[in-house]
């Protein structure tokens, strides 16, 4: 399947437009609010990157570099890691050991085979949703299924899937990219359903979906206009407050970048 603006990895993501411009959170940032600030998690020592060529995850990986963690980051083109197929990421990820505190799903489509984002149901069509279920629904559920064994059960760790504010159904007010919204929603609904079966064996992890707002990629040039926007090493750095900031407590919930929690 053809990705377009993603070099043939399913990575980047995030902003846009009308539906994705994040205005309210891209004044000035407000870190890790009253429910994340109370506490902080212990350092992030040995981290698991999937989608690391994209510009969120290659951030991440160099941000997580300078931490001094040990970072394991891989992708379609480096590592022959295809979300959407089963087979492929039982492959690659049964051939890690671990375990890892962290593990980011930072891989996402917004247009695939040419498909644009809807702007009327009259421009829905069967192949571009079933695509977008495919990349940003499926293929995170995937990574999460065949990585529970990666993650300790005796000691805090977190692992997070990007989602985006526009797949949350209490937070939308304009409607429209109907296939993208939709498979958010369904990410969102995966990530939260996952984290309470979690709590029953991974006592201390943290599993939740983030919105990490208007990032300047590839993915996002025709999208983000004149919107204010973020370098993807400052949409890493906020990710890892948020991240570092979270305990068992957060698990099954979805936060924006500045630690601000998103309705479902």
């Amino acid at each position: 399947m053809a990705l377009g603006q993603h070099g043939g990895d399913y990575t980047g993501f995030v902003a846009g437009e009308n539906p994705f411009f994040d205005a309210e959170n891209h004044q000035c940032p407000r870190f890790l609010e009253t429910p994340l600030r109370a506490a902080r998690s212990p350092g992030m020592k040995h981290a698991l990157i999937i989608g690391a060529s994209g510009g969120i995850g290659a951030a991440l990986h160099a941000a997580l570099d300078e931490k001094r963690a040990a970072v394991t980051g891989l992708s379609r083109s480096a590592d022959g890691l295809d979300v959407t197929d089963e087979a492929s990421v039982a492959r690659v990820l049964g051939a890690l050991d671990p375990e890892y505190d962290l593990i980011i799903v930072a891989t996402g489509a917004l247009e695939i085979n040419g498909a644009r984002p809807e702007k009327a149901l009259s421009q829905l069509d069967p192949s571009a949703l079933e695509n977008q279920f495919r990349v940003n629904a499926i293929g995170p559920a995937l990574v999460l299924k065949h990585a529970v064994r990666l993650l300790p059960t005796d000691r805090p760790a977190r692992f997070a899937a990007l989602s985006a504010r526009v797949g949350s159904i209490g937070d939308n007010r304009l409607g429209g990219w109907y296939s993208y919204r939709t498979a958010k929603a369904a990410l969102n609904q995966l990530i939260h359903s996952a984290a309470i079966e979690l709590t029953r064996s991974h006592k201390k992890l943290a599993c939740v979906a983030l919105h990490p707002g208007t990032v300047q990629t590839a993915f996002t040039r025709n999208y983000v206009g004149r919107h204010p926007s973020v370098p993807p090493s400052e949409a890493a750095g906020n990710l890892l407050t948020v991240l570092d900031g979270l305990t068992p407590e957060h698990t099954g919930r979805f936060f924006d970048w500045a630690g601000k929690e998103i309705p479902w």
